[in-house]
């Protein structure tokens, strides 16, 4: 345990790093501000939000911190790399960068768990770790901890290294230094908004989930997805990368260090012949610590009958 004459925030940052983090910051415990949660209720309110139906859950819990923990002083934001080392063979069916490997929420929970108990025993106060499935406004925190800033393709992006990180939070009674927020922004930059093959973006940096593919081809589990997507989907199945791709922040993006985000098997050969041969039996069992395993077997059928290689004329 480090002594007490060292610098507590210090300590807790240089314990990050050491887990694997990319960035780490702090801001105060307080309610998001009102232009942030007006903008949210908005969102909700046009149901651009799409089949996410969580997303209008828990509003109070998402405005305020301090709800997730009595007493709470400090949210610690975190960022992890994912961007791979090694990517899909041509001929395979497209899977987005972040479901590559290990399922994120494990490997996060995993590490946020273990700088957790780091805190608790050298701060002697209360935490709580938080993945994306906690209602937290994860990328509002990342920018008012001074991580990056939320980029027109809606993603928190990190100067300098892009915006290939998963984030995470963790919620402390400690009182630690905030940072200064980030207050960058993409400027007159909308590549990402001609690219999104669905238009789903715009100029204001709002995104309509009801039009995001990746949001249709993960989290919606329609036996069917509107007509307008096959012509469209290309050979995606699972996820869209293509607002990070075009992304002048990620043109420098380095690969993770983590090996648990290496490419699965199953990913490298991803192939119309190989999705067809799976039973459910064989998905639950291929998938079962991966994130492609919110998609449901079925959904993943779906998709890969979307797709060009069913649809040659495409």
């Amino acid at each position: 345990m480090p002594s007490p004459s060292i610098d507590i925030a210090s300590a807790i940052k240089s314990q990050a790093l050491s887990l694997g983090f990319d960035a780490c910051g702090f801001a105060a415990a307080t309610p998001v501000d009102d232009e942030a949660v007006a903008r949210y209720d908005r969102w909700i309110e046009l149901g651009h939000n799409g089949c996410m139906q969580w997303a209008a859950g828990h509003r109070n819990l998402r405005r305020d911190p301090t709800m997730l923990l009595e007493g709470a002083q400090t949210v610690i934001s975190l960022a992890l790399n994912y961007y791979p080392a090694r990517f899909q063979p041509p001929g395979t069916l497209r899977v987005a960068y972040y479901a590559y490997g290990r399922d994120y929420h494990e490997v996060l929970r995993e590490k946020l768990t273990k700088l957790a108990h780091f805190i608790e025993e050298i701060t002697h106060c209360t935490t709580r770790p938080c993945v994306d499935s906690a209602p937290i406004r994860e990328r509002y925190w990342a920018q008012q901890a001074g991580l990056g800033f939320i980029g027109r393709n809606n993603c928190l992006i990190i100067p300098g290294k892009g915006s290939y990180f998963f984030l995470g939070e963790i919620v402390t009674t400690a009182q630690l230094p905030p940072e200064e927020p980030c207050t960058l922004t993409c400027g007159d930059c909308g590549r990402c908004v001609e690219a999104c093959p669905t238009g789903a973006l715009d100029d204001d940096g709002a995104a309509d989930a009801s039009r995001c593919l990746s949001c249709l081809l993960i989290e919606n589990h329609s036996e069917e997805l509107p007509d307008w997507v096959s012509p469209v989907v290309g050979d995606r199945v699972v996820g869209c990368d293509e607002c990070q791709l075009c992304c002048p922040h990620n043109a420098h993006a380095e690969a993770t260090t983590i090996n648990d985000f290496d490419p699965t098997d199953a990913v490298m050969h991803m192939t119309p012949e190989r999705v067809a041969q799976m039973t459910p039996g064989d998905f639950k069992r291929t998938f079962a610590h991966s994130a492609i395993s919110r998609l449901r077997h079925k959904t993943l059928r779906r998709n890969v009958d979307l797709t060009s290689h069913n649809n040659p004329k495409k």
